[in-house]
């Protein structure tokens, strides 16, 4: 998402990261007149659990006001100084000196943002300012050699989705031509070599409102839903997100680059929207929110990456009544700047007491259908069906609910209990409680 750079301060915070799954992150924008304080804002974040904050602009109250708070900052340099660090490793050297090394480490400054999607705009600035990204990229790095942060502090920069001349099929996503080989060649060289990621802007929101007579809602808010088969790679998608994320792999992958991490550092649904945005509203912004958060925070990565965990930030913590635009644009809020909740928002995946969930066999759905995602479960889907044979220890009671229950919470566990896995073409849902069939005992992990 385009931002009103140089006046303005953007923060992105990330969940405490949970063992074995991704973390979740909040962009915190400034582009408004009521908002609270930083140290409030620190107060509100630290309520929440929140231990990571990304700032765009190196505001000094801001991160006096994080300091000592046990909460890791990601520093940002505005596309308007893209240009000086470019040109000057005197200026790169003094900006990190000003706006790292004056703060770290009781502030915790772990990376650096270069930059905001630079390439949003094929005309105007956007080419001159692509010219100077990996120059200014390597001065600021050199600064921190020279400072000894290197193996603390990682340095990248946000590109906006657009960035890509192909995103569908996800198989085909690949890179803007005229930006391969002068900026993504040289961009993911950097980020190889220093151990870096790149860091991705995704909005679902936008695909969905210019399209939504092709794209299913239900697909686009991470709601169940019989997915999308990519026609080139054979596998199924149950989410516009993971489609849009795994474009982007496709790209790297097209160029030799399959070992770089991605980093989303924007995605959100608006709340509230013109009559034209189609789809902007408080439900589908909390299914979304909501949504995603228990998808990353379950674990596993997309289709294509199935065990990089994600790290994801949502877009945006406050409502911003001074930004340009759109109507959505004032309304991506998770809160109000009186910090009340524009709507529930679940920072923590809803889990049973023992925290697990299990995929069950709808009853009424009748036999045929039960039997026919039994059979596809047992088969290409790759769940253990073994302790439903004759003489085993699940066969009884030997009933097609009972022994469909088991295979589908099977193929949901293998596949992390991730959104789309408990579906089966409407056969199957989510319980929070242990499932009940005889003596067997339905498992929880493989």
């Amino acid at each position: 998402m385009e931002r009103l750079a140089f006046s303005c301060l953007v923060l992105f915070i990330s969940l405490l990261p949970v063992a074995d799954a991704g973390s979740i992150g909040v962009n915190y924008g400034r582009i408004a007149n009521n908002l609270p304080s930083a140290s409030k804002v620190v107060s509100l974040l630290k309520s929440q659990g929140l231990n990571r904050v990304k700032v765009f602009d190196c505001d000094p109250a801001v991160l006096k006001a994080l300091s000592g708070s046990g909460i890791k900052v990601t520093v940002g340099l505005p596309n308007e100084l893209l240009f000086a660090a470019a040109g000057s490793k005197s200026f790169a050297s003094t900006w990190v000196q000003k706006n790292v090394a004056a703060y770290h480490p009781s502030t915790q400054i772990e990376a650096i943002a270069v930059g905001n999607e630079v390439f949003v705009d094929p005309h105007n600035t956007t080419r001159t300012r692509s010219r100077y990204l990996i120059p200014a990229m390597k001065n600021l790095h050199d600064a921190l050699v020279k400072n000894n942060f290197t193996n603390d502090i990682k340095i990248s920069s946000p590109i906006a989705f657009t960035a890509l001349q192909n995103s569908y099929p996800s198989s085909a996503g690949s890179f803007r031509p005229d930006l391969v080989e002068s900026v993504f060649k040289p961009l993911l060289d950097f980020l190889r070599q220093t151990g870096s990621y790149l860091m991705v802007n995704s909005y679902p929101f936008f695909a969905y409102a210019s399209n939504s007579h092709d794209i299913p809602l239900d697909y686009a808010l991470f709601r169940e839903n019989p997915g999308v088969v990519d026609a080139g790679n054979g596998l199924r998608y149950f989410s516009l997100f993971d489609a849009q994320i795994d474009a982007v792999f496709a790209a790297m992958s097209a160029l030799k680059y399959d070992d770089i991490k991605v980093v989303v550092t924007e995605t959100g649904w608006p709340s509230k929207g013109d009559e034209n945005e189609v789809g902007a509203s408080i439900p589908n912004a909390a299914a979304y929110n909501g949504n995603l958060v228990r998808r990353i925070l379950s674990g596993g990565g997309t289709p294509l990456r199935p065990k990089a965990d994600l790290t994801v930030y949502l877009f945006a913590l406050f409502n911003e009544n001074k930004k340009n635009g759109s109507t959505s644009e004032r309304n991506y809020g998770l809160f109000y700047p009186t910090e009340d909740e524009v709507y529930d928002m679940p920072f923590y995946p809803t889990k049973s007491s023992s925290g697990n969930t299990w995929c069950v066999a709808k009853g009424d759905v009748g036999k045929d259908k039960l039997q026919s995602a039994l059979e596809y479960a047992c088969g290409e889907g790759g769940a253990d069906c073994h302790p439903i044979q004759p003489g085993a220890t699940c066969y009884n009671p030997n009933t097609v609910e009972a022994h469909a229950s088991f295979a589908f919470n099977s193929f949901y566990q293998k596949k992390r209990r991730g959104m789309g896995t408990c579906y089966f073409g409407g056969a199957a849902y989510v319980v929070s409680q242990p499932p009940r069939y005889g003596s067997c005992d339905f498992p929880t992990g493989y």
